[in-house]
């Protein structure tokens, strides 16, 4: 599982004067016809401007013998056939023995950049699209709080607290002193564990949370959540604490996520539809969207799961359409791509801009955007 604390020390990452590596590579399931070649074909072809830098004597000898151990790391890497279907990622200087391997659940383009600070945004762009959940289970004494992310459960911290067992019998004053007892030991129990959340996500950088128990139980602990925790309070479910295994809880929590996500996104599209109908900043459809991918106006991409089409680009200036030898902007000549709508999407990243994978039921016609300001006249294309 990619964590915080491992994309935090991605990030913050600086080679101080050496090369850092960053490459990403897809990785597809065993078998696919989809592929350009096996994983370690493609990282070996991808890895080629790093031999020709690590071999030019112009570059200053630290640096060359930093890259050499890149080169050596990333291909045994490769070699190890370990990596599951969707993207790699990895980021590495050999002279400060820093090398980082994420996996992403969707794939991007493969590609390589080496510069002086890991190449981070193709990373972030797909993680921000997969929320990371707090997932609590708790009783009156005890709690365990797990993380959910990317369909993957660990736990991440467990809590016990003294409570009172009540004896075999107990009559009336004697009686009543125990049950009070009883319920201060539970809410001191409650008021710690809704502490420990809130150290949690200000640490772990959660997105989400969810919590779980006895419906008491539950609602007791979420009335102790502060109101920034409460505002991220996804939902809540029934469970026996003592007897959840791994597996119930990572059940009962991809139902939550799942049913937020798709509220988030039927939202998001219901939000650029109205937009677009009272004419304010938004586009519909693919070629719209191309166009304002081109000029830099999109705030947020909305894109239905698994569109493709294939279209032309231009380098020079970014401008993105359909069809078109010559540039509508500079008329410069265009290249063909088999998808332009992944030349949107990584253009859209490149200026900080956000995409949603749209994966509910929607009435999204293929893409649609959340603009930054209205679009400029689109230009005709030469003929």
């Amino acid at each position: 599982m990619t964590t915080h604390e491992q994309t935090d020390r991605i990030i913050r990452f600086d080679g101080g004067g050496l090369p850092v590596v960053s490459l990403y590579v897809k990785v597809e399931p065993d078998g696919s016809p989809h592929t350009d070649g096996d994983v370690q074909t493609r990282v070996n072809s991808l890895l080629d401007p790093v031999r020709a830098r690590e071999k030019d004597r112009s570059v200053e000898a630290g640096a060359r013998r930093s890259l050499r151990g890149d080169l050596d790391r990333i291909t045994r890497a490769a070699a190890d056939s370990r990596w599951k279907p969707g993207m790699m990622a990895l980021f590495s200087c050999a002279g400060h023995d820093f090398f980082e391997e994420v996996s992403l659940p969707r794939p991007v383009r493969d590609r390589l950049v080496v510069d002086g600070t890991p190449w981070v945004r193709p990373m972030l762009a797909v993680l921000q699209e997969y929320r990371r959940m707090c997932v609590l289970i708790a009783d009156d004494a005890a709690a365990q709080i797990w993380e959910l992310h990317q369909r993957e459960i660990r736990e991440v911290r467990q809590l016990r607290d003294p409570a009172l067992r009540k004896p075999d019998y107990a009559y009336g004053m004697v009686e009543h002193r125990i049950h009070n007892k009883g319920e201060e030991l539970a809410k001191r129990h409650h008021r710690r564990v809704a502490a420990t959340l809130g150290d949690l996500f200000r640490a772990e950088g959660f997105d989400l949370l969810a919590v779980g128990g006895q419906s008491h139980q539950v609602s007791t602990v979420t009335g102790f959540l502060p109101r920034e925790l409460r505002d991220r309070l996804a939902g809540t479910f029934t469970v026996d604490a003592a007897t959840a295994t791994p597996a119930d809880v990572r059940q009962a929590a991809e139902t939550i996520m799942d049913a937020y996500e798709q509220q988030e996104q039927q939202a998001l599209v219901a939000e650029i539809t109205e937009a677009v109908a009272e004419r304010r900043w938004a586009a519909l459809g693919l070629e719209t969207c191309l166009w304002a991918g081109s000029v830099s106006a999109i705030d947020k991409l909305a894109v239905t799961d698994g569109v493709e089409a294939p279209g032309v680009v231009c380098d020079r200036d970014g401008w993105m359409a359909l069809t078109g030898d010559t540039c509508a902007v500079c008329g410069g000549a265009t290249r063909a791509t088999a998808d332009v709508v992944d030349e949107l999407i990584e253009a859209v990243t490149n200026d900080s801009g956000t995409v949603r994978h749209i994966r509910a039921e929607t009435d999204l016609p293929g893409l649609g955007a959340r603009l930054r300001f209205p679009l400029p006249p689109k230009p005709a294309v030469p003929v």
